[in-house]
């Protein structure tokens, strides 16, 4: 039948039906009909071309034309018919709609292409996902290199399915694999020994000495790859599988390549191809959000453009809308929605592919996974996994190892792990399918409780004093804070949770957890101060406080009110600061708190101060002071001292000032208020520079620099620098001077401080000698 002898000779040269189609002047669905056996016998002419695009000549173009005819030619009498054997050409067809992975492509090129240009003689190539899931397009990818170079395989190209992640479990064995080959070899059945090994022994036999290329597609695991692998110079093989196969790339010189999900680029060439561009251009608002919910899973996008093609007088935005999630409950996953991903046919069904590797996990990895579908945030470590679980962090790691294995967590960091959105919308409805909701209630629990603790401990760390909050009692399976070893470990801990403790505080105060929502808020204020994060502060507060208002938590929302109106005020919105305030310093006399009273009264004192009302402000800051002296409270005692001598500074009472500093540096020096002791020394740096003894001043200055810079706060580092400027310039510094500008008014612009044009003024003064630089900044 030409059809099949068609089929067979293009594979051989390794073209596709595009390219044999350009090479013989004819279309590609006529050569489609004729391998399909649709066109039987077509015209003469066109059994010619393709005959000659093939290369054939000779006995063999006239053997191939009269395939074409279905005329047989009858052996010669005086000589029997050759017995010959087509190479084996089992490769499936490759994707015509395949695009992108330039990157893995040149990867094989090169593996293929030694330096001497010969073919590699020890390996096998491991093509694997780097995020860990099904559909990423391991399969299109392996088939599509393959058929590209099979004409460099002139012995044969062997395939097979292992079926290793098999919806039905049905797994094919090694010995049910080389049957496969052999017959692909054409061995008569009666040489095929009976023993497994000795198939294996005949099928390297057979693979010796030629240039073969085996593809052996979706292994379960190197123990089922190893027997199947040709072992000889000059053959290729290419092992498809959602497991990593370390043991293969151990032990037999594997070669591992992974492939990622899709650029953003290659998925708008995926969906241009299957649709046209023009559509895509109607709305690419509608195409970018597409390509995010289908996470850019090459399957997920498939599907979409699959419907999209089929329904034409649908616009994107309709599908777009379609594959937003419906879940809003207070656990809600990704917002993402797998319905519109599914289909009859299991093979394009999401849900089912990524069925096959869940059902392959041990028990707790199962667990594990559902579980991971409550986590709010976009990655986790082992520690905060042990929280959700309840295990121990040395427990849980085999398990997260386990589903790393599998592809259905990516480690994208040392230690950090990671899930794409369509995994994790599935690990999310198997856990409301399989956990009971008192379950999934005490899993986040812990989480919160993990974080909250941990952060508790990074806070204390980075702030040398704050009052306490009165912390839930942990559970009995609630993992133990995570251990942090000084300033710079904390922020590193911060830095790389805080989208996690952000989501966490979100999801806290949706899921009936408030005072887990305003704590965790708490916690992070010392980081967001330190580190000019002022819009995350914003943002996790104003959740934390209506949490505190659903829930009636007095203190909460005391509590909540008072870090709002500091981060208001350092934005500049001094009026919505003392709004929170008044309402906090109520609370506080509801609820009989003489320490929190006195804490906003600071507060507050600091916010007039800083819109130039002195007088009010040293009004509040000494009614501060009593209240701590009352309450015995000594560290608040120290600072509002501080506070009040800084007003008193600024109303000319520098002699008081002076007092009020030796006093407040006694207190806390004694009881290592490092924090305390920097911003006292600024106050006493500022009144000796107003009364004229600018030497003195420096020094002040200089040693309150020196704690700042320890704590690294950058709004009061800025602060200080401003005013060893000022003193400077009072000495005739001036280079030195504007040299301390520039420097705050770096830290004053990275951190969008609205006094960084009050310091760009003085900068501009430093060099212009008639102007008088304004009044300096005010305390944080």
């Amino acid at each position: 039948m030409l059809g099949e002898v068609l089929r067979d000779q293009r594979r051989r040269l390794g073209l596709t039906q595009e390219e044999l189609a350009e090479r013989a002047g004819v279309s590609v669905r006529t050569i489609c009909h004729v391998e399909t056996g649709r066109i039987a016998h077509p015209r003469p002419a066109t059994v010619r071309r393709l005959g000659e695009a093939l290369g054939l000549a000779g006995t063999e173009l006239e053997e191939f034309q009269r395939a074409g005819t279905g005329i047989a030619e009858a052996p010669h009498p005086s000589r029997p018919a050759p017995a010959t054997k087509a190479a084996p050409a089992q490769l499936p067809p490759s994707h015509p709609g395949f695009i992108g992975r330039t990157e893995q492509l040149n990867f094989l090129d090169a593996l293929l292409d030694s330096e001497d240009g010969q073919l590699p003689t020890t390996g096998a190539v491991v093509i694997s996902a780097i995020a860990g899931t099904a559909g990423v397009g391991k399969t299109a990818l392996a088939v599509h290199w393959a058929s590209r170079v099979a004409a460099r395989f002139p012995d044969g190209q062997l395939y097979v399915n292992l079926r290793g992640f098999h919806p039905s479990g049905a797994v094919m064995t090694s010995a049910e694999a080389v049957r496969v080959f052999l017959d692909a070899f054409e061995v008569p059945a009666e040489r095929v020994p009976a023993g497994a090994e000795a198939q294996f022994g005949l099928y390297r036999s057979l693979c010796a000495g030629k240039r073969l290329l085996v593809l052996l597609d979706n292994a379960r695991d190197a123990e089922q790859v190893r027997p199947l692998l040709p072992g000889a110079p000059g053959c290729l093989a290419l092992v498809t599988s959602r497991n990593q196969l370390t043991g293969l790339v151990a032990s037999d010189g594997a070669h591992p390549l992974r492939v990622d999900l899709l650029t953003m680029t290659e998925a708008r060439e995926l969906l241009a191809h299957r649709l046209g561009a023009a559509r895509l251009v109607e709305d690419p608002q509608a195409v970018t959000e597409i390509i995010n919910r289908c996470a850019r899973l090459p399957l997920a996008l498939s599907i979409v453009a699959a419907r999209a093609a089929t329904d034409p007088h649908f616009r994107l935005p309709e599908f777009a809308n379609e594959l937003r999630g419906t879940d809003t409950g207070p656990d809600a996953g990704t917002g993402i929605a797998l319905d519109p991903f599914t289909d009859d046919d299991p093979a394009t069904d999401v849900r089912a592919v990524f069925s096959w590797s869940y059902h392959r996990l041990s028990p707790a990895a199962a667990r594990l996974f559902r579980l991971l579908g409550l986590h709010p945030g976009p990655d986790i470590t082992a520690p905060a996994a042990a929280g959700l679980t309840g295990l121990r962090p040395g427990q849980v790691r085999p398990h997260l190892a386990e589903l790393t294995r599998a592809h259905l967590l990516n480690q994208h960091a040392p230690g950090r792990y990671t899930l794409h959105d369509l995994l994790r919308a599935y690990a999310t409805e198997l856990t409301h399918e399989h956990d009971p909701e008192p379950d999934r209630r005490a899993a986040l629990d812990r989480l919160l409780g993990h974080y909250l603790r941990t952060a508790v401990t990074a806070s204390e760390i980075l702030s040398w004093y704050r009052d306490p909050i009165p912390l839930t009692p942990p559970g009995p399976e609630a993992a133990a804070p995570e251990e942090l070893n000084g300033p710079a470990h904390a922020s590193a801990w911060f830095t790389a949770e805080l989208p996690n403790l952000t989501a966490a505080v979100r999801r806290a105060a949706r899921a009936g957890f408030e005072t887990h929502a305003w704590q965790l808020a708490w916690t992070m204020v010392a980081f967001f101060d330190l580190a000019g994060h002022w819009q995350e502060w914003v943002t996790t507060h104003q959740q934390a406080l209506d949490a505190t208002r659903r829930s009636g938590d007095l203190v909460g929302e005391a509590r909540t009110r008072r870090n709002l109106a500091r981060v208001r005020s350092r934005q500049g919105r001094h009026e919505d600061a003392l709004v929170h305030l008044r309402r906090a310093l109520s609370l506080c006399r509801e609820l009989d708190d003489p320490v929190g009273q006195a804490q906003v009264l600071r507060n507050m004192s600091t916010v007039l101060g800083r819109r130039d009302r002195h007088a009010e402000a040293l009004d509040l800051a000494e009614q501060a002071l009593g209240l701590f002296e009352g309450a015995g409270h000594r560290i608040g005692q120290g600072r509002a001292l501080n506070q009040v001598a800084w007003h008193q500074s600024y109303l000319g009472e520098h002699r008081q000032a002076v007092d009020h500093c030796r006093r407040s540096l006694r207190i806390l020096q004694e009881l290592g208020d490092r924090d305390g002791e920097g911003a006292t020394w600024d106050t006493l740096g500022h009144a000796h520079h107003h009364l004229g003894d600018h030497q003195e001043a420096m020094v002040c200055l200089t040693q309150a620099l020196g704690l700042r810079r320890e704590r690294g706060d950058l709004a009061e580092i800025a602060e200080t620098l401003d005013h060893l400027a000022e003193s400077h310039l009072a000495l005739g510094n001036r280079p030195e001077a504007a040299a301390c500008w520039r420097s705050a008014l770096e830290l004053l612009d990275q951190l969008g401080h609205v006094d960084a044009e009050r310091v760009r003024e003085r900068s501009r003064a430093a060099v212009t000698p008639e102007a008088t630089p304004p009044d300096a900044l005010h305390p944080a």
